[in-house]
């Protein structure tokens, strides 16, 4: 028996680049980025791009009729089967599109959804990655049924079929987002328990985060020994994974690698991965890892930050800077990072593949991970028995007398300690 060769689809990328949006990314860097998404995804090959300026953007078209015709020689020359948007396209913007040009188009969301749908490994990613593709293609249902009449508006029996359809179409894709919500809460009820139950590990736990490409699973692997999916490819993990370590002079952490961030993360993918992403909030150290050698580095450092805000992480939570992929500067600038680096607090220039740099790392790491303890005196109730069998399996009980309303304890303990012990369940 043998594996055929699975189809490839014949792709064109298109950034558009409105002048009027002040916030907008630059063009050719934002362009290189949409086709690496596009060669993330393994039955697709890029056969064509370009950046489209726009003065304005056309609300049923996207683009103006010159640029859509001129487009549809090139797309047609080039025997593209599918174009890919680089940014945000609406269902009738979409379905015109398609109807003009012949062709499958998706937008940047669809594209993001499409990689995480191909990546997913876990039972948990899978359903995250279904409850987000289910929330974009419900609003998107006019696309599915443009076969349909849809002359007639109103409520009720007054619309014609082709809404009739479309609400029940709506009405299948809620019952099955209903479904996959209760089949999530029970694997995010088991990571809760999982969570509970690495608070009984006295280990201080590092979360590395950054752009997608940044290099965190290869700096993962690096420092772990683990053979976490690595490569040079956008979201080449999608589902955390943890490790215990032990760093230099002794002392132990776990580390855990978490899904890469990207600009313009689609919102329904937020709020399905927002449990997995969530682990970070539980970190006691967050390590930003940034691919210093990209040119819109800081740019994609601006987009992480957001989104960590949007989670949740406090300004004023434990956070290290590593500048990764120093090997790929020049001996000029990578000096000159090592140097800068050196100069400035909680900032590591490193590199992920030859080890440049992780030694100052790991003593950071070591660092801000050591906690002094302190002396305290808890007040528990009869009923807060799972709490107090916690604080003797740490250790950390120093005297404990029995109380009229419960217990009297007397502990030392470190802040990692106590933090766990409040996050504990009641």
């Amino acid at each position: 028996m043998f594996e055929r060769d699975r189809p490839v689809t014949r792709a064109f990328v298109l950034h558009p680049d409105l002048k009027t949006d002040r916030d907008r990314r630059d063009a050719e860097p934002a362009l290189e980025e949409a086709i690496s998404l596009a060669a993330a995804l393994p039955d697709l090959v890029v056969v064509g791009a370009e950046v489209v300026r726009l003065p304005k953007l056309h609300p049923g078209m996207l683009f103006g009729k010159g640029k859509i015709a001129e487009l549809k020689e090139r797309i047609k020359a080039e025997e593209a089967e599918l174009v890919l948007v680089d940014g945000h396209v609406t269902p009738v913007q979409q379905r015109n599109l398609e109807k003009e040009w012949g062709v499958k188009l998706l937008d940047r969301t669809g594209l993001i959804l499409e990689i995480f749908s191909d990546r997913a490994r876990t039972a948990e990613g899978v359903l995250q990655v279904e409850m987000a593709a289910l929330s974009y293609q419900r609003t998107r249902l006019v696309r599915a049924w443009t076969h349909l009449e849809r002359q007639r508006g109103g409520l009720g029996f007054v619309g014609g079929p082709g809404e009739t359809q479309i609400e029940a179409d709506r009405r299948a894709i809620d019952l099955q987002l209903q479904s996959l919500k209760a089949q999530l809460a029970k694997v995010v009820k088991t990571r809760a328990l999982h969570r509970a139950a690495r608070a009984k590990v006295p280990y201080p736990i590092v979360a590395l985060v950054g752009y997608t490409n940044a290099g965190k699973s290869t700096l993962f692997n690096r420092l772990t020994g683990a053979e976490v999916f690595a490569k040079d490819m956008l979201f080449a993990t999608l589902d955390p994974t943890m490790r215990q370590i032990e760093l230099p002079h002794g002392e132990k952490i776990i580390l855990s690698d978490t899904v890469g961030f990207i600009s313009d993360l689609p919102t329904e993918l937020v709020a399905a991965f927002r449990a997995t992403l969530e682990e970070v909030l539980d970190a006691d150290l967050i390590v930003h890892v940034r691919d210093i050698s990209h040119p819109q580095s800081q740019e994609q450092a601006d987009d992480v930050m957001a989104i960590l805000t949007t989670l949740g992480v406090s300004d004023t939570a434990p956070m290290l800077e590593v500048w990764n992929k120093v090997d790929r500067l020049s001996p000029q600038e990578r000096d000159g990072m090592m140097v800068q680096s050196e100069r400035t607090e909680d900032i590591f220039a490193t590199s992920a593949i030859t080890g440049d740099g992780l030694d100052a790392l790991l003593d950071a790491i070591t660092e801000k991970t050591k906690d002094p303890r302190t002396a305290e005196v808890l007040e528990l109730g009869f009923a807060q028995g799972k709490a107090r069998a916690w604080l003797f399996d740490q250790g950390v009980v120093t005297a404990d007398a029995q109380t009229d309303d419960g217990y009297r304890m007397d502990v030392f303990w470190s802040a990692i300690q106590k933090e766990r012990f409040n996050r504990l369940p009641d």
